[in-house]
């Protein structure tokens, strides 16, 4: 065994002994004694090795290099020069494997890198700190995203992520030869997740990867994407983004719960939860635009400025924007049955960015042909999707939440690469 305890778990055993596994983030030889200090996913501690206090032999035989893979053994004890703060005195060392070059990335972080120099060394850059809070973050969001969901019923379903027709209708799709076929990487799970509710399943989630084969140079997209979607059944949009302020919240809760204090501390903001969250129509948003300096008409959609913009003006973390005008949405929202120039369709907008897009569905297939046909649309190119509905679709509302978008906000990231493991844009499949 190469270790007893996790780094965070042996720190307080005082006087016990432990055995821990890492890699060496710093070693000061100063003759007599040395200081080691081991870092694993957990955190790091010192490892002090002074001569006469421990064998001799083991002591000549500590000798390591920044980022070599080391095993220590010994007793944790409470360094009294520092309260609170302990080192293990060790009574075993194992080299488990050195460093054979000389690494692109600092994992101190003394020495800073380049984002592109960072990603194409991703497996050292994971040892900073910073790359490492940020996907422990990411982790907490997507299991408080499952955890809410399933405490209210949902079921998680597992769909393809490839498909023989392009699922938002053949625009910036990646194409593949399935066999003697053509077929597409799935740009969205909104028709599988749709027909898992026309099937029985009231209450469906996921988190899914989806692609889109958008040409942007951006910090804000990426080609590949990890979404996490609800779909429902026999709701409106006001039950859908209900069940969507539950969730986020309890999100914004679990990591400020887990992580609160390190993402203050690391990237300088703090994790705010409203107690409840704001919803402002569309109309009354535009307004304050245009009040403000800020010009734009309605009927147009929000830019990335006008985003920021609304986030200056209203001083909310989070809130929601409701009854969008139904030609800027997408052809499945459903019309406003009094006044069907608005469509129920909603955003919810974190920090100055689009987090989460939603909208009660239109679920009668003649009403789907005719919003179509009022956008030039040929109703035929989405036979595949519309047959669904004719077997008897109930009511139904959904929503996705970007987790690497909520990701780069919450740990106040300007790039949402540094939110993705692996990231794909339009140049970079490695590694």
């Amino acid at each position: 065994m190469y270790r007893t305890h996790y780094i965070k778990d042996a720190k307080g055993k005082n006087g016990e002994k432990v055995k821990i596994a890492g890699w060496i983030h710093d070693f000061r030889d100063k003759g007599g004694i040395k200081f080691i200090v081991v870092r694993d996913i957990s955190g790091t501690i010192q490892v002090t090795a002074k001569k006469g206090v421990i064998d001799d032999q083991l002591f000549e035989s500590i000798k390591a290099n920044k980022e070599d893979v080391v095993c220590f053994s010994g007793t944790m004890k409470e360094n009294e020069r520092s309260k609170g703060q302990f080192e293990i005195i060790p009574d075993g060392f194992s080299l488990l494997n050195k460093v054979e070059m000389k690494l692109p990335v600092d994992p101190t972080g003394l020495v800073p890198s380049e984002l592109e120099v960072r990603l194409d060394n991703r497996y050292i850059d994971l040892r900073r700190k910073e790359t490492s809070l940020i996907f422990k973050v990411k982790a907490i969001a997507a299991a408080a995203f499952r955890e809410k969901l399933s405490q209210r019923g949902f079921l998680e379903i597992h769909p393809s992520a490839i498909s023989g027709a392009a699922t938002e209708g053949g625009a910036d799709v990646f194409e593949l030869g399935y066999f003697e076929k053509k077929a597409y990487l799935v740009q969205s799970p909104q028709l599988y997740k749709q027909m898992a509710v026309i099937g029985g399943f009231d209450r469906a989630m996921m988190i899914v990867p989806v692609f889109r084969a958008e040409k942007h140079n951006t910090t804000q997209h990426l080609n590949e994407i990890t979404q996490m979607d609800v779909e429902m059944g026999f709701v409106d949009h006001t039950h859908a983004m209900d069940m969507l302020e539950e969730v986020f919240l309890h999100m914004l809760n679990a990591v400020k719960e887990r992580f609160g204090e390190e993402i203050k501390t690391v990237f300088g903001r703090e994790v705010l939860v409203p107690s409840a969250i704001n919803r402002h129509s569309y109309d009354s948003l535009v307004e304050k635009l245009n009040q403000s300096g800020f010009a734009m008409e309605k009927g147009e959609d929000f830019s990335k400025e006008a985003e920021k913009k609304l986030f200056e003006i209203l001083g909310e973390e989070v809130f929601f924007i409701e009854k969008w005008p139904t030609k800027v949405r997408a052809f499945y929202s459903m019309p406003d049955p009094q006044n069907p120039e608005r469509c129920n369709a909603f955003d919810l907008m974190y920090r100055g960015l689009e987090i989460s897009s939603g909208a009660q569905r239109i679920h009668i297939p003649a009403l789907l042909e005719e919003q179509l046909r009022s956008r030039g649309i040929d109703p035929k190119n989405f036979e595949f999707y519309i047959n669904a509905f004719r077997s008897g679709a109930p009511p139904h509302a959904g929503w996705s939440i970007g987790l690497e978008r909520l990701t780069m906000k919450l740990c106040n990231q300007d790039n949402i690469r540094e939110a993705m493991l692996f990231p794909r844009d339009r140049t970079r499949l490695l590694p």
